[in-house]
Parts: C-alpha cells; sequence; structure tokens
C-alpha cells in the first residue's frame, strides 16, 4: 500500500526543498485520482512551475484540462498576471475619482513585489475557501514552490488574519486597505482548512540526504507553529540495491541509507513512503503513472553512456578566470536542487583559498550553508539574508528616522503600519541591495533562492531602478542595484542546473528571463554528471546514457560551460568543496 494516495483528502500540498520532486509526486497524485474517477484540480503555486512541461502541454494562470487524463484540469498560478488582476481591481473603483498625480501615486503604491505577494496568496486562498471556485472537483492538489518560499505562503494566512484582526494599517503598499478586509473571511477559512487534516494533507518530500531531510524536518517544526501540522513523509529518489558492484553506486548508496537511518524523530512519526531513482525523466502520463505503480517492471538495460558532446571544462577554468579580478558580484542561480549552494560554496572557498577578500551570503530563506561548510569557513565571511532579522533591523531603521520627526500617536500609527506582512519584502531588498553594492570592494558569491523566488526578487530590484529613474531630475548621476546587476565587469551570473530535462528547461527560461532585464549570464555549470563517470551501475548507465542531449543543449545556449561530476564523496567541508576546483584549468569555449 501507498500511504500516500490512502484515504485521500479533499486537499493535498506537496512541500520541501527545490529538486526532490515535488512535481512527479504531485502529478503523478493527481493522475492517480483521476483515474480512480474523481475530478481533481491540479495546481502550481511555483512561480517558476513546469507542470506543463512534465504534461506536454501549455497550461498556464487558467484552469486547463489535461487531456490524456480525463478528469484531470491543472492551473499554474501566474504571480505577474494575479498582480495585475489585483492592481485593475483595486484602481477601478476610484480610477475616475482621483486627480491624475493621485492616481499615479497609488498606481506606483501597488507596483511594488508585496503587491504581487498578496495577489498570488489571494488566489492561493481562494482555492482553499472559496467552494464556489473548486466546487466541481472531489481533490485539489497543491504542487508548492520550494520550501522557504512555501512556508512563507503557507504562514500568510495567520499573519494577515492577525494583522486584520488587529486592526492594524490605514493605508499599506497594497493599497487601501479595504482591499484586505474583503478577503479577511477568506483568510480565515483558509487557515482552517490548513489546519485539519481531515480535509487537508501536508506532504513533506526529500531526498535521502542529510540536509534535505534536516529541511523537511526545519518544515515540520516551522508549521507546527502556525498550527498546520505534517501528515505524510516521501523519501523520493533511493538509490535500489543492484547486484553488481560499483564504487560510486556503492558510495551512493551506504550515504543515503546512512541518511535514512538517522531520520529525525519528528520526520519518523510520519506516514512514510519510499521512492525508488528512476532512470528516466518523469514526463509524460504513463511514467507518472508507472510513479505510484505497485508493479514494478524488473531489470533495467544498460545502454553505454553517451561521451559528453566535447571535452568540458571543470570548476577550475571559471574559478581561474574568476580570479583575475580582486572584486565582484558572484550570483548562483537556477532550479531548486541543482546544487547552487554546493557550487556558490566551492567557488568562494576557491577564491579564498587564492588569498581574495570573499564573502559568501545566501538569499534562500531554506539556507544551507552551515551544512555545506560544516563550520570549516577558513579564510571567508559569511552570512544569510534572514528575512527575520533583515525584517527587525528594517523596522528599527524606520522607527530612528522616519519616526523621529513623529509626535506620539504618529510613531504608534508608523509602528503598526511596519507590523504588515508586506514589510519583510521590502526589508529583504534592501539587504540583498546591500548584498549587490557590498561587491564593489570585495568578491561577493551569493547563493540564492531557487529560480521562482529570486525572479520575484530581480522583480522588485527592476520597480526600485524604475521608481528612481521616473523620479530624479534629468542629469543627476545615480547607481541602482538593477544597474549593478546588468554591468557585467560588477555581476556575474552563474546558472546551475542538471543534465536532466527539466532542469536544463528551466534554466533556459531563467536565461531568457534575465536577458528580458538586460542581464546577460556569464556561465552554467552543470552539475552531478555522470557522463564519464565510468560507472558499471545498470540504473546509474541508463542515466547518464540520457545526459548527452541535455549536455549539446546547454552547449548550444552558452558560451562557457563547466561540468561537475557526481561526487563518490559528498563535497562538504573546505577539502571537499575544493575537490570540485582543482582540476585542469583551461577552460574551452562551447562556440
Amino acid at each position: 500500500m501507498i500511504n500516500l494516495v490512502d484515504e485521500t483528502p479533499r486537499f493535498v500540498f506537496f512541500t520541501g526543498k527545490g529538486g526532490v520532486g515535488k512535481t512527479s509526486l504531485a502529478c503523478a497524485t493527481a493522475v492517480h485520482l483521476a483515474d480512480q474517477g474523481r475530478r481533481v484540480l491540479l495546481v502550481s503555486t511555483d512561480p517558476a512551475s513546469n507542470v506543463g512541461q512534465v504534461f506536454g502541454v501549455t497550461i498556464g494562470n487558467h484552469i486547463t484540462a489535461i487531456g490524456d487524463v480525463p478528469g484531470l484540469d491543472a492551473l499554474e498560478m501566474d504571480p505577474e498576471e494575479a498582480a495585475q488582476a489585483y492592481r485593475d481591481r483595486t484602481l477601478a473603483p476610484v480610477r475616475d475619482l482621483l486627480s491624475p498625480a493621485d492616481l499615479a501615486a497609488v498606481t506606483e503604491q501597488l507596483s511594488g513585489s508585496c503587491t504581487t505577494e498578496i495577489a498570488s496568496f489571494n488566489e492561493f486562498t481562494a482555492l482553499l475557501a472559496d467552494e464556489s471556485a473548486t466546487d466541481g472537483y472531489d481533490h485539489v492538489v497543491f504542487d508548492t514552490a520550494p520550501t522557504g518560499h512555501t512556508v512563507r505562503l503557507l504562514q500568510l494566512p495567520g499573519e494577515w488574519t492577525q494583522f486584520l484582526d488587529d486592526g492594524l494599517g490605514d493605508a499599506s503598499c497594497l493599497g487601501p486597505m479595504s482591499g484586505l478586509e474583503k478577503t479577511r473571511g477568506n483568510y480565515a477559512a483558509a487557515l482552517a482548512a490548513l489546519g485539519d487534516p481531515t480535509r487537508t494533507r501536508l506532504v513533506l518530500v526529500a531526498r535521502p540526504q542529510p540536509s534535505s531531510l534536516a529541511e523537511a524536518a526545519r518544515t515540520s517544526e516551522e508549521l507546527a507553529q502556525t498550527g498546520i501540522a505534517a501528515t505524510h513523509l516521501v523519501i523520493n529518489g533511493v538509490l535500489p540495491d543492484e547486484q553488481k558492484l560499483d564504487g560510486l553506486a556503492d558510495a551512493v548508496r551506504e550515504r543515503e541509507q546512512a541518511a535514512i537511518a538517522a531520520l529525525p524523530g519528528e520526520l519518523a512519526a510520519l506516514a512514510q513512503d519510499q521512492f525508488d531513482l528512476a532512470g528516466h525523466a518523469m514526463v509524460g502520463v504513463e511514467a507518472l503513472r508507472g510513479l505510484l505503480s505497485t508493479n514494478k517492471a524488473s531489470g533495467i538495460p544498460t545502454p553505454e553512456p553517451a561521451a559528453a558532446p566535447r571535452s568540458l571544462p571543470d570548476l577550475s577554468a571559471l574559478i581561474e578566470e574568476l580570479a583575475v579580478n580582486e572584486h565582484g558580484l558572484i550570483m548562483c542561480m537556477g532550479k531548486g536542487g541543482v546544487g547552487k549552494t554546493t557550487i556558490a560554496a566551492a567557488i568562494a572557498t576557491a577564491l579564498a583559498d587564492r588569498g581574495k577578500d570573499v564573502l559568501l551570503t545566501t538569499t534562500d530563506p531554506a539556507a544551507h550553508l552551515a551544512d555545506t561548510l560544516a563550520e570549516d569557513a577558513q579564510g571567508l565571511d559569511v552570512s544569510r539574508i534572514d528575512p527575520d532579522e533583515a525584517t527587525r533591523q528594517y523596522r528599527d531603521r524606520v522607527m530612528a528616522t522616519k519616526g523621529a520627526s513623529l509626535d506620539d500617536q504618529g510613531r504608534a500609527a508608523l509602528a503598526e503600519d511596519l507590523r504588515s506582512p508586506c514589510t519583510e519584502e521590502v526589508a529583504v531588498f534592501q539587504a540583498f541591495s546591500r548584498a549587490v553594492s557590498e561587491a564593489s570592494r570585495r568578491f561577493v558569491v551569493m547563493d540564492t533562492a531557487p529560480t521562482g523566488h529570486t525572479l520575484l526578487l530581480m522583480d522588485a530590484t527592476g520597480s526600485y531602478h524604475r521608481d528612481v529613474t521616473r523620479n530624479l531630475a534629468q542629469g543627476v548621476n545615480f547607481t541602482t542595484p538593477m544597474m549593478r546587476l546588468q554591468d557585467p565587469d560588477h555581476t556575474k551570473i552563474v546558472i546551475v542546473t542538471l543534465p536532466e530535462t527539466t532542469p536544463v528547461l528551466e534554466a533556459q527560461q531563467l536565461q531568457d528571463d534575465l536577458r528580458r532585464a538586460d542581464i546577460e549570464p556569464w556561465a552554467w555549470v552543470v552539475n552531478q554528471a555522470l557522463t564519464d563517470s565510468g560507472t558499471t551501475s545498470p540504473l546509474l548507465r541508463l542515466r547518464a546514457s540520457n545526459e548527452a542531449t541535455h549536455l549539446e543543449t546547454v552547449t548550444g545556449t552558452s558560451e562557457r560551460v563547466a561540468l561537475v561530476p557526481l561526487q563518490q564523496q559528498a563535497p562538504i567541508g573546505r577539502q571537499g568543496l575544493l575537490t570540485l576546483t582543482q582540476g585542469p584549468a583551461q577552460l574551452v569555449s562551447t562556440r
């Protein structure tokens, strides 16, 4: 029996670290329920959703039928479309009543990233609370964004309900508070649904790795504090035991089994399923049906792995090119679970090893730098843009500056306004901007949050740039964070991916999004490659044989590519990270 789909309640959430297989499991669960004759709505809350890629159809921000699965519809929530619809609804009643100047002011007030957050959040809560939105469905299955973003989303019903119950806020960055008051009932109903295990199943998804399982445990604890209890755990992508000796496979399997044996207590108490690592991508309906099937085909073909399209350099080539300079911003970006933290830490460690002044930081709400460095940050400064700490510092700074000139009543009103959940978005943006600026005097290596969350942060950066440009007098010299990101001498974007279908497609989409913002990625890193590994494991050889097509795609996309092989020993701590960056140092152009 598979616990995951046993007596499934109306709502099912999949959450976890990026790259653990949430989308595959959510899609497979939705297909399974539809095959049982249920009406199912599959919803992605990830700003960088790839549900459409899994089914091979275009979905977008509207309910779309999945033709190959009768009874299944899907929806990919689009933050930008949601924000525009929110702005239109908010402005419509007052558009003809305001002067052009006042209308422009309110419009600008609604252009920030917190408007994007609340608009997406309103769509999310409506699916939980508004029966008319989903009354045609027996189940609603949510494929969520990676952990940090999702924890924020699931906590918001309680935060906004409390904010409104306290009677706080006259006008906020979201415009008139009446817009929030109208959704008070939805917030309370959403919170009730999330906290009721008979209505909502919250599935934590993890890989059999210590950092992934530790994040699942942290997520469980954080959500429990808001009254939301995880009910199930899925350990996905477990390397099965094969009757063939292979050093790489045996080492990987040994670390996975050790991680599972050391499962944190709060996770051990949950209903649990384990799924084996697949030899192929989870794309297409038949592959999804096979994922939850209890009748697994035996035997794995062992094709000869194709060689890389040409000899690709390793990470040392990028390090040598970066080390020519004495400062700069290096941002590692990509889909969750591709190894951005490891690659960022490896680059930072290698630069510090060459005597450079380096700050290693992260914008990921679910940061894992400490786990990767293993308390061995010799020569490095390490920091984290912590949302809670950034918000506290921002509130203190505003009260000490803007609040200093106000009377007691004014200071009380300002303090109330700063308790808005939106304050966090502004605070995180300001902390990010300071890190971008610091790269003018030293190396700042930034481990970013998974793609969708990072793009929202970049959108806030663009909004700030447009605001400054619009309001400064002509001829005044200025430099915004966006201008620094667009400057190739200041910023080098490193896109990290895996040699697999979905990560490569999402990395290409990320590159397109960056280019639309006039930001040109500097390099790509293909991580955890099996190509040329020499493995004799049938399963790993099968996966290696599928890599050649993806490597061809990457080398045709970027002029600067580095290949990082799957490591027999986990690259943790200073020496482990340096092993990724000490190979041949000649960078080969792929064009």
